[in-house]
């Protein structure tokens, strides 16, 4: 059961992970911009992706997928970078496995519990019946009128695929995503802190991160800075890709 992963580059290692969802091609113009420097590897996460599809489902099991991936490509440490659920399996790896760990950046999302939002995106997306799509078109006209944005609704097709019979499938696994929804909004598992240097990226439009809630986190990563990227939703590296660049580079040069 091994994770799907593409690699770039040369360098140190920087592991990157996508959010619910998505999947290493959403991070695949970050990568390749930090690859310039670094080796980098985008990773799909288990029940997305390319990766296998397994009925579990939690923040502790992803984190051992990601020590079982690093130790497979024989990497000692890494900087560990994550967005949204990403972000919590990145912190999840960092407090359970803190020697592997060169430095962590999280975007968009804090070590807590999360309020829902993706229940009318789960309701839309179970039910489509993909065995009768005939083309992309169907789905994407099936979605219109049940989940607004045009680009939140390409970001979900990005998960429709096709057999070589021309039979449409989802790679992610939703059945498996929705019956674990409370376990991907849940907190980090915290026992000891993880005293590495530690980024958190909020975008200035989105209500994951509040500045009041921050100092808090600083009980699970002491080592811990918070910047804001203006004019970016929760969706950072798709808003403002090349501050989110410039701001990474930043961190991990200093």
């Amino acid at each position: 059961m091994d994770l799907n992963y593409k690699s770039y580059g040369q360098g140190d290692p920087i592991i990157i992970l996508h959010g619910l969802f998505g999947t290493l091609d959403n991070w695949q113009t970050i990568a390749k911009k930090l690859a310039e420097e670094y080796s980098v590897f985008t990773v799909d996460q288990r029940n997305h992706g390319r990766s296998f599809h397994d009925p579990e489902m939690n923040y502790k099991i992803m984190a051992e997928d990601l020590q079982l991936f690093l130790e497979k490509q024989w990497i000692h440490k890494a900087v560990i970078l994550g967005h949204s659920m990403g972000g919590k399996t990145a912190m999840q790896f960092a407090l359970d496995f803190p020697e592997m760990v060169e430095k962590l950046i999280v975007i968009d999302i804090g070590p807590f519990s999360n309020k829902g939002g993706h229940e009318l995106i789960f309701e839309a997306l179970l039910s489509i019946d993909v065995e009768k799509i005939k083309t992309r078109k169907d789905a994407e006209d099936f979605l219109h009128d049940k989940v607004p944005g045009f680009a939140v609704r390409q970001f979900l097709l990005k998960n429709l695929s096709r057999n070589k019979e021309g039979q449409y499938y989802w790679k992610m696994n939703l059945p498996v995503l929705y019956e674990h929804y409370d376990e991907i909004l849940a907190k980090v598992d915290a026992v000891e802190p993880f005293d590495g240097k530690t980024l958190f990226i909020r975008g200035g439009a989105s209500n994951y991160i509040s500045e009041e809630e921050f100092p808090s986190f600083k009980n699970i990563f002491p080592d811990s800075q918070l910047q804001t990227i203006e004019n970016a939703g929760h969706w950072v590296h798709s808003d403002q890709p090349n501050q989110l660049l410039k701001t990474t580079l930043n961190f991990l040069k200093n």
